[in-house]
């Protein structure tokens, strides 16, 4: 048997008054109707505060004014069995600018999506077309109801003729009839009755018509005018009952109250079809020429009525080869002759009856639905199963060459400049230890000869000397100074403390760095000694043990500085002596044993985590005890390393990015995952825990989590968004609900360095491991084609 097609439709829904809601109700029904084998949901686009009694098909719900509400749908998307989304775009429906908030939920699916153009602008302010240009590019196929539409699309906005298809709006299946059964049930009076029906708005132009009246009323006094419809609720609520108030007024002084009756309401769509068939001819007075298409014109084909009109877009179409008479905008002499001609010759109005009805056969609801189907198949078929890619196929292949230009620019003789403003140092921020601490880290992970070493001496030597003055006489560390170079707290945080040793301990370990500068580096960290046994915070623990590990990996001891020390002694401040390597050892487990306790103490069957809200720097907890079981080899560290840092997977990777676990609020267990404001330090501190379980565990998913991981800074993340600056090798700050923070502080491209930095380094490593499972026969030819294809683009000699 063949697979249910399963349909999303995405736009106002019944019950709320509007056309697109109706039209979206009677597409989905058109759709399911059609064929057994459809299914259909719908999420519903709600004005603020409003709430709905909605039929069971809506699954989902959107606050059209919150755009976090249009990312979770997206998310609710992709974790459904729907096979492709219809999408009803109109600019209003949407909020933003341009109504680009929709673009936030398109951008993060990974169905086929069609969508059913309302709108369309011949001469667009740039940014709907930039919104339209959009919407375009990632529609798999663009729906339109005319041929006008059709020509607007490829000669305005370039949009591929492949992707564009033609399908009427759909109108009930009426039968041609004669009227006066419906004025019966319907209560009505008029010979003729002329109707103009819809939401009420000043674009309407029925003042036009009512000024046409009185001539024609004067020849045939029974003639009534019915103006069916309530006030459009935007109008209304901006304006109130202004037009209607005024269009009232003009009746009463053009002396027609017999004659013209409002009917000041909203009616579903029996209700409608009978109203339409109750008429002898409908008149749409529209003022303006730019309307792609009007549902109210469409019904009044279908159902076979003498129509006049004014000739906007889609009117000149669909009343041509005599389907109906077309006035000039505001023409009133031209709506007085259309509707005599009309009255005083019934043979050939009901010629354009007829003519307009067997037009309309095309349009039925049920010929409509087919097509659409018809749509949706072909695209569904044409999607590739690699089309969820295609978002990001704007990124490199190969990593980016590590430039050091930027962070160059915010270092100046004292330090590193915390912020900027657009890329600009920001002076008035000063300058931080947090930031020095883990430029070290970066640095001297890039030097791996000593030529190396020798370009990046100055570097290094200042942001060493930055930490030796930032030391206070307890051994911890001060972190904010001002440009003034004036400290401006007692001491930093344990972060702070911790983010120094990381740094310091990198240095120590680096064989191509002097040993004076080396001395130094062990010399403040010793000076720490007590200050890092005292600490409580998890994540200060954390950058302490990465400090250390570096220490500890490389087998430095106090011995191997002990001499230079003792001869510079009164170069730094007091300390009696080196700590031995048994101290940081001791240190070293102490706080990776209270890592795994803060887990076994939080972590639940759904939460695998240190504490009960994931919030900043996560990955270094994880990767932390890694490198506490490379060092031990004691298991415990390892499964929890491995555990937490999966569950950091889980909650961030979306099948093709990482949407990192945003600061607006953090994400608690059984809370929600706040979406903003995201930091790049997630995406560099993940790619190296992830670099950190590839290199001990040698599962090579880790290795593709790292690029994937670090990719977030090229552009694979929720807003398909390059944050990294090839130019000047500048990384904006974050990704906002507005958009990404064009602000590119010191934290940024260092963590980015360090990202860059460990995985160029292991990607390198993982070659020999493929070659070696060749030889071995580990691997088929298949599997080791795919990985040396993974790796060559991943900058592997």
């Amino acid at each position: 048997m063949s697979k249910q097609l399963k349909v999303l439709f995405i736009g106002t829904y019944v019950p709320k008054e509007c056309g697109i809601a109706t039209f979206t109700f009677d597409l989905l029904n058109s759709v399911s109707g059609e064929d057994n084998d459809v299914h259909c949901e719908v999420i519903a686009l709600n004005d603020p505060s409003e709430t709905y009694d909605y039929p069971e098909e809506v699954v989902f719900q959107i606050q059209r004014d919150k755009i976090e509400d249009y990312y979770r749908a997206a998310d609710f998307i992709n974790q459904s069995d729907i096979d492709i989304v219809c999408l009803q775009h109109e600019f209003g429906l949407f909020w933003g600018n341009a109504g680009d908030y929709i673009f936030a939920l398109l951008s993060g699916i990974n169905k086929p999506v069609i969508s059913t153009m309302h709108t369309i602008i011949q001469k667009p302010e740039p940014e709907y077309r930039v919104s339209t240009e959009k919407l375009i590019r990632y529609s798999e196929k663009l729906i339109v109801m005319s041929q006008t539409a059709v020509e607007m699309l490829k000669d305005v906005y370039k949009a591929p003729e492949d992707k564009i298809e033609l399908i009427f709006h759909g109108v009930p299946d009426c039968p041609f009839n004669n009227c006066s059964k419906y004025k019966k049930k319907l209560n009505l009076r008029g010979t003729p009755l002329v109707l103009t029906f819809g939401l009420l708005s000043q674009n309407k132009g029925i003042e036009s018509m009512l000024d046409a009246l009185p001539e024609v009323i004067s020849q045939y006094p029974d003639l009534v005018y019915l103006v069916l419809g309530a006030t459009h609720p935007v109008i209304k609520k901006n304006f109130g009952e202004e037009y209607r108030q005024y269009l009232q007024n003009k009746v009463s002084e053009l002396g027609l109250e017999k004659n013209v009756v409002f009917h000041d309401k909203f009616v579903e769509k029996e209700e409608l079809c009978d109203y339409i068939l109750a008429s002898d001819i409908y008149v749409s007075p529209y003022l303006s020429r730019e309307q792609i298409v009007s549902g109210a014109l469409t019904y009044a084909i279908g159902m076979g009525k003498a129509i006049v009109s004014t000739p906007y877009w889609y009117a000149q179409e669909m009343l041509s080869d005599s389907r109906g008479l077309l006035v000039d905008f505001g023409d009133t002499t031209g709506f007085r002759e259309s509707l005599l001609h009309l009255i005083e010759n019934p043979e050939e109005c009901d010629n354009m009856r007829k003519k307009a009805y067997d037009f309309g056969r095309k349009m039925t609801w049920k010929n409509v639905g087919k097509q659409y189907n018809t749509v949706f198949t072909r695209a569904l078929k044409n999607y590739s199963a690699y089309s969820t890619m295609k978002k990001f196929n704007f990124l490199p292949n190969l990593l980016p060459e590590v430039k050091l230009d930027y962070l160059k620019l915010l270092t100046d003789d004292v330090g590193i400049i915390q912020h900027t403003n657009l890329g600009v140092p920001a002076r008035h921020y000063g300058y931080s230890t947090d930031d020095v601490g883990r430029a070290l880290v970066a640095l001297t992970q890039l030097i791996d000869n000593q030529k190396k070493a020798e370009e990046l001496w100055k570097l290094i030597t200042t942001y060493l000397s930055f930490l030796e003055h930032a030391q206070t006489d307890t051994g911890h560390f001060h972190n904010f100074m001002s440009y003034k170079r004036e400290f401006l707290d007692e001491k930093g945080s344990e972060d702070t403390l911790g983010r120094a040793i990381y740094g310091l301990g990198h240095v120590v370990s680096c064989p191509y760095l002097s040993k004076n500068i080396r001395t130094l580096a062990h010399t403040l960290i010793s000076r720490a000694g007590v200050e890092m046994e005292k600490l409580i915070y998890p994540r200060a623990k954390a950058y302490t043990m990465c400090g250390l590990y570096e220490m500890l990996r490389t087998g430095v001891d106090a011995d191997e500085f002990e001499v230079v020390f003792n001869s510079r002694r009164d170069a730094v401040k007091s300390i009696d002596s080196l700590i031995s390597k048994d101290t940081f050892e001791s240190i070293f487990i102490n706080h990776a044993n209270s890592l795994v306790d803060l887990y076994e103490a939080n972590r639940k069957e759904d939460w695998n985590w240190f504490e009960p809200t994931v919030t900043y720097s996560n990955a270094k907890l994880s990767e932390s005890l890694l490198l506490a079981y490379n060092y031990t080899k004691d298991r415990t560290y390892r499964k929890v390393g491995l555990a937490t840092l999966d569950f950091l997977t889980e909650i961030q990777w979306k099948g093709d990015f990482f949407d990192m676990v945003g600061n607006e609020g953090w994400y608690s267990y059984n809370g929600e995952k706040p979406i903003f404001d995201q930091q790049p330090i997630e995406a560099g501190y993940l790619t190296q825990a992830y670099v950190s379980a590839y290199e001990i565990v040698r599962d090579r998913k880790y290795l593709e989590l790292a690029r994937y991981s670090f990719e977030y800074f090229l552009g694979r993340n929720r807003l398909q968004t390059v944050m990294y600056d090839y130019s000047t090798g500048a990384v904006c700050d974050g990704l906002n609900r507005d958009g990404m923070n064009c602000n590119q502080g010191a934290e940024s491209i260092i963590c980015f360095l360090m990202a860059l930095s460990s995985l160029n380094k292991h990607i390198n490593k993982a070659l020999s491991t493929i070659l070696q499972s060749r030889v071995s026969d580990e691997v088929n030819d298949e599997t080791l084609q795919k990985r040396k294809s993974f790796l060559s683009a991943n900058q592997v000699e």
